[in-house]
């Protein structure tokens, strides 16, 4: 039976000092990617993925172009070793190697698109900690409790929202340093086993990114949107995503929009159940193993497993 693969691609917060070293040491097309990058940017990408420390690596502007150059050197290496997905979907910030991936960016737009994106972020985000004496804002994870109720609990209170659906036990908040603490306190009151409050620089997928998204509007007017070249899947809308004009669109209403992993979870996990023909699997590029997590608790786990591809060893296995 034919193999197909789906990629899933982490988002901010899964970034770490060194990261991929190891594989850019053992496959040259991933290196590559990384000279390629810093060509376009300026930016020194071995230095910034392998001399940073935590606090550098979490800025906006620093952590979404070193996770998206990650995704895409892997995706590199493991094209050198036969694999291209036919399916992909990314996670906040990992929309945009999967936007690449399926065609609808160039390789060379995806990478100026998302170093202009984390500037721009990183900018409000700056402005809303000034706003807030100083206090940065943020998201934090919300563990144990339903997101219904999660939801609920955030419209009760003032500057923070719930933004992302990772799954039916996991549910993250954003909002301002204020909000966040608000919110963290209430949810414990119901019945939250943790409010972990996450390595990110801002309040993302909420109301408060709304000065960003104009911005970077303005900022990918000029820039093509193609057709997606294989199944791909949108944080905005939970469903497939038919167009380049579609694609464009969600890019912006990403930043102010929660975002609905569940729901593409389960859009992803029916079209493969549909498709008795191929031999699906998914495999997790780039950096870090949490949505591998979160799609083994996504009610399809025990018949399709996700495998994270984050180091030369992991690459190494991958048949």
């Amino acid at each position: 039976m034919p193999k197909k693969y789906a990629f899933l691609f982490p988002g901010q917060g899964a970034q770490e000092p060194g990261m991929i070293k190891d594989v850019c040491e053992s496959f040259a097309q991933a290196r590559a990617v990384l000279d390629s990058v810093s060509q376009i940017t300026g930016v020194d990408m071995p230095k910034l993925l392998w001399e940073s420390d935590q606090t550098i690596l979490s800025r906006s502007d620093n952590s979404q172009l070193s996770i998206t150059t990650a995704s895409l050197a892997v995706v590199e290496a493991l094209k050198s070793k036969g694999i291209v997905p036919s399916a992909a979907m990314g996670f906040s910030l990992g929309e945009f190697p999967a936007l690449c991936v399926a065609g609808v960016l160039s390789f060379e737009d995806c990478i100026r698109v998302v170093h202009a994106r984390g500037k721009i972020m990183q900018h409000v985000c700056e402005e809303i900690a000034s706003a807030n004496e100083g206090h940065a804002p943020g998201m934090s994870a919300v563990i144990g409790l339903p997101p219904e109720k999660v939801q609920e609990i955030c419209n009760s209170l003032k500057d923070v929202y719930a933004a992302n659906l990772n799954s039916v036990k996991q549910t993250a908040i954003s909002g301002t340093a204020d909000g966040l603490a608000a919110a963290e306190a209430a949810v414990k009151e119901a019945g939250a086993r943790r409010a972990i409050r996450l390595s990110v620089a801002g309040p993302y997928h909420c109301p408060l990114m709304q000065k960003a998204a104009d911005n970077f509007e303005k900022a990918i007017a000029d820039v093509a949107f193609n057709d997606p070249k294989i199944a791909l899947f949108s944080n905005v809308t939970g469903g497939k995503v038919t167009s380049g004009s579609e694609a464009k669109k969600n890019a912006v209403l990403h930043l102010t929009n929660p975002v609905l992993w569940t729901s593409e979870e389960k859009v992803l996990g029916d079209m493969m159940g549909a498709d008795s023909a191929n031999e699906w699997n998914i495999l997790e590029p780039g950096v870090g193993a949490v949505l591998s997590g979160l799609w083994r608790d996504s009610g399809f786990g025990d018949t399709w497993k996700s495998t994270p591809v984050n180091s030369a060893e992991s690459l190494n296995s991958v048949m």
